[in-house]
């Protein structure tokens, strides 16, 4: 399961960088909100499966409450979910 996460995890965080640094300037630059039609919703379905499955793999981790809430803000920051991969999953998938 946290493999799955990770992909996720890393699913998101690429989906949300083309959200935000793609498709939000050609939307306003250019008038074609095309590009956000097109990445929001796989965006929104990869934000809400990045929330239930950190909420799942909270025990198996053991994040204190401070920690669970740095991985759920990540996936509001941009590059935050590569963070999140990197400092708090990738030690558990070996």
């Amino acid at each position: 399961m946290v493999n799955i996460f990770r992909i996720i995890a890393f699913l998101e965080g690429v989906s949300y960088l083309l959200l935000l640094f793609v498709a939000v300037p050609i939307k306003y630059l250019n008038g074609d909100p095309q590009y956000v039609k097109l990445l929001g919703m796989p965006h929104g379905l990869l934000f809400v499966a990045y929330i239930v499955l950190a909420i799942w793999l909270k025990p198996d981790f053991k994040w204190n409450q401070k920690t669970f809430l740095i991985v759920l803000a990540a996936s509001l920051i941009p590059f935050g979910t590569f963070y999140v991969d990197k400092k708090y999953l990738k030690p558990h998938s070996a």
